[in-house]
């Protein structure tokens, strides 16, 4: 059996205006999503105007090239490779192409040019197409700027809260007593006195070396309240009643170490990292008695030194 030819009235049927049957194929394309936004512009990249126009990419751009002039700046540019770099990652794409030039992007005049210049029907239906996708794309556009302003203003909200709790800590922290490098405490200060050396105790980052002839197992519990990976150690006169102390403390909680002081040794010191504190009294004694504690400018391996 012969097979019947179509005929031209048949091509107007299935395709009233004569076109490739390919552009038909596109127009499930979501055009909206091939808009992007390059320096601030609405714009198409020239690989995907291609792709609509059913043509290649190369054959676009050289009768662009053809009527340049036609093509300012504000019609068309060139990507730039750190633009063509953020468009992957935004499009989790790892290469594009081949890669093997910059694309060029059209904004809104430009494509609208491009009906001119390359004059066929495929192109003049496109750009209805990417008109209406265009004219489309501000009320997207006005509802982003909406939820923008509104994250703008729960961020300033934010802010002006921070500076709020800033203010705060900044008030807090004027009023509250600072440690001073010298220090004198009253007859019966005892928990004045006490705190004070607690939190020299706290303070320390590495090390805190006590150097006094009369210590107890109050001193023990005194130096448990320093931080983690800080070594504490006590030089003091041998006795029995308190190494039994620090046996079992030690059992238990974090290693103080012991050095004996010879008899001979009379004054009392605190170290504090790399800081040498002159200890009026012994630290369980503090504030009983009129006593003071100050900052020496005597560096800490020159008291071990003369302990010797």
């Amino acid at each position: 059996m012969t097979k019947k030819k179509k005929t031209v009235a048949d091509e107007v049927v299935d395709n009233p205006n004569n076109l490739p049957s390919a552009l038909f194929d596109d127009a499930k394309i979501d055009i909206k999503s091939l808009i992007r936004v390059i320096r601030g512009q609405q714009v198409m990249l020239d690989r995907d105007l291609a792709r609509l126009y059913q043509t290649d990419t190369g054959q676009l751009n050289r009768q662009v090239k053809r009527n340049l002039d036609r093509f300012p700046l504000d019609f068309m540019f060139q990507l730039t490779g750190e633009e063509l770099e953020i468009l992957k990652c935004q499009n989790g794409i790892s290469s594009w192409g081949g890669d093997r030039y910059l694309p060029f992007a059209f904004t809104r005049n430009g494509i609208a040019m491009l009906s001119s210049v390359l004059r066929s029907k495929t192109a003049i239906e496109v750009n209805k197409r990417i008109m209406r996708a265009f004219t489309a794309i501000p009320d997207l556009v006005n509802n982003n700027i909406l939820m923008m302003q509104r994250i703008l203003n729960i961020e300033q909200h934010q802010t002006e809260t921070d500076e709020k709790v800033n203010r705060i800590l900044v008030t807090i922290e004027e009023r509250t007593p600072k440690q001073l490098p010298e220090q004198v405490f009253g007859t019966g200060c005892v928990w004045d006195a006490w705190t004070y050396v607690s939190d020299m105790v706290r303070s320390a980052k590495e090390r805190i070396i006590l150097i006094d002839n009369f210590v107890d197992d109050r001193v023990l519990s005194l130096l448990d309240k320093r931080n983690d990976n800080v070594e504490a150690t006590i030089y003091t006169r041998y006795n029995e009643s308190f190494l039994t102390d620090l046996k079992k403390h030690n059992a238990q909680y974090r290693d103080i170490r012991f050095i004996q002081l010879s008899q001979r040794n009379h004054d009392r010191f605190l170290i504090i990292d790399e800081t040498v504190y002159f200890l009026g009294a012994s630290v369980k004694d503090m504030g009983v008695g009129l006593c003071a504690i100050a900052q020496m400018h005597t560096s800490p391996e020159l008291i071990l030194q003369l302990l010797k």
